[in-house]
C-alpha cells in the first residue's frame, strides 16, 4: 500500500496527492454536487486525511462556507476536494482531479432522491441520502475486499 497517486486542478496550479488506496469511492447526485460540478453529480474518493497531501500552491474554501469546507484552485477555481464536517481525519477527493481517474469508478451513490432521471453511475450500492452510519463498515470492508479481488 504504498502506491501514490497525484492530482491537480485544471489549470496544474494546484497539485496533490494520496497514498494508497481510498476507503470508498462515490457518487453524490445532492442538487448542490450537481451545481458545483455542472453536470449530473460529482466523483470522489475517501482518504484518511494522513494519507492526503496538497504538493503545490494554495486551495481555498468555495462552495458553502459552513463545518464542511470545500477547497478549490484560486486561479481555475476547480473544486478538487472536501473535508467533511466532523470527519477531520477523512479527506474527500474529487475522483476526476486525480492524474489516473479511470480506477475511480463509484462504489456507493448517494441522494438518489435528488438525482436526474437519466444519471445513472453503475455503483453497486445506492441511498436516497448519505448511509446510514453504522453502513459503513460493511460497505468499506465489501469495498476494499472488491479492490483486492481486481473489481473496484
Amino acid at each position: 500500500m504504498t502506491n501514490s497517486t497525484g492530482g491537480a486542478c485544471r489549470c496544474g496550479q494546484v497539485r496533490f496527492k494520496v497514498e494508497g488506496d481510498p476507503l470508498v469511492t462515490m457518487a453524490c447526485h445532492c442538487t448542490g454536487c450537481q451545481r458545483m460540478t455542472a453536470s449530473a453529480f460529482s466523483l470522489s474518493s475517501l482518504y484518511p486525511t494522513a494519507r492526503f497531501a496538497v504538493t503545490a500552491g494554495d486551495p481555498v474554501i468555495g462552495g458553502l462556507h459552513g463545518a464542511t469546507r470545500h477547497f478549490f484552485c484560486p486561479h481555475c477555481l476547480s473544486w478538487l476536494f472536501t473535508r467533511p464536517e466532523g470527519m477531520d481525519d477523512l479527506v474527500n477527493v474529487r475522483a476526476t482531479m486525480l492524474d489516473d481517474a479511470q480506477a475511480f469508478r463509484p462504489f456507493i451513490e448517494t441522494f438518489t432522491r435528488e438525482k436526474l432521471p437519466w444519471a445513472t453511475t453503475g455503483a453497486p450500492h445506492s441511498f436516497e441520502g448519505f448511509p446510514p452510519m453504522e453502513r459503513y463498515p460493511a460497505l468499506l470492508q465489501e469495498f476494499a475486499a472488491a479492490r483486492s479481488g481486481g473489481q473496484g
